[in-house]
């Protein structure tokens, strides 16, 4: 085997700083200690102790800024707001300084009709019994009771009216009011005989021919249209309840899960009625905006 033979070089043509090197060589014997992190943590520390740059990014964020508070308002205005629509007298009786001025609707599940009824029953079962015999009956004592009973029976009719009444009731015995409301103006039962059909599509000789519809019966309650005014009954009790109580965080999730459940049931609406009268009735009457339908709705 041959023996090894050193490559280094045994002679130097100069000494000192005048020694000629390859800038290869130069980098191997001091390499860059400067890395990519260390030159981006650099840059970060200038930047943030620059007087110039710091103004220059605090101008640039006060235009984003500026501008996403136009985009907000530009889209709020066209859209308008999600859960706060316009008032409309609907929405004001719904309301409860206004439900409790409403003489046809009363508590315990009682109509007027049915109170004056009962009122004039009790009436005529408390009256005093006259005399047969009018020869020994004596008229200033059947007077007089007459007279006391009559005004036991005003002392009376204003307490049963007192308790009745749907402003000294809960906000449950409010909110049951207002639903029934909602299904008097909303109901099917009702609207068929005032609004017309929705716009029918073209009809074809191979299109699937549907039977006729069974008739309703009662009152309706499950249309969408009847949910989305109940909702809206519910959405503007609590919003009236979070103006006073800012941190109630489980009634603000309430809120948002309301506001969500009309905006499907809108959308379901809207394309099965496809904007007929019942959408813009709907819409007209509770004074809703696009935003309570369009788009992502957060809150």
């Amino acid at each position: 085997m041959p023996p090894r033979v050193s490559l280094q070089p045994t002679f130097k043509a100069f000494n000192g700083s005048l020694q000629i090197r390859s800038p290869l060589a130069q980098l191997a014997i001091t390499p860059n200690k400067t890395s990519v992190r260390a030159a981006s943590t650099e840059g970060k520390e200038r930047r943030r102790h620059d007087p110039y740059l710091i103004a220059q990014a605090r101008q640039r964020k006060a235009a984003n800024l500026s501008r996403q508070q136009a985009l907000a308002e530009k889209r709020e205005g066209s859209l308008g707001h999600p859960v706060y629509g316009e008032s409309t007298p609907f929405i004001e009786e719904l309301k409860i300084k206004h439900a409790a001025s409403q003489s046809s609707h009363l508590n315990h599940f009682l109509t007027p009709q049915e109170l004056e009824n009962a009122l004039e029953y009790s009436k005529n079962l408390t009256a005093p019994i006259e005399n047969t015999k009018r020869d020994t009956a004596d008229p200033m004592r059947e007077a007089v009771v007459a007279k006391s009973h009559l005004n036991e029976h005003a002392n009376a009719q204003e307490a049963i009216k007192r308790i009745v009444n749907i402003h000294n009731g809960n906000t449950a015995d409010q909110m049951r009011i207002r639903i029934q409301k909602c299904i008097e103006t909303f109901g099917r039962h009702n609207t068929d005989k005032v609004l017309p059909p929705k716009p029918t599509a073209v009809s074809h000789d191979s299109a699937t021919i549907h039977l006729e519809k069974t008739p309703r019966v009662g009152p309706d309650t499950g249309s969408p249209e009847v949910q989305v005014a109940i909702l809206t009954a519910k959405i503007l009790n609590m919003t009236r309840h979070l103006e006073t109580t800012r941190q109630d965080k489980h009634n603000k999730r309430n809120l948002r899960l309301l506001v969500h459940k009309r905006q499907k049931l809108l959308r379901y609406l809207r394309k099965k009625e496809r904007g007929g009268p019942r959408w813009k009735n709907l819409m007209e009457t509770l004074g809703l905006s696009d935003a309570a339908w369009k788009g992502e709705i957060s809150m």
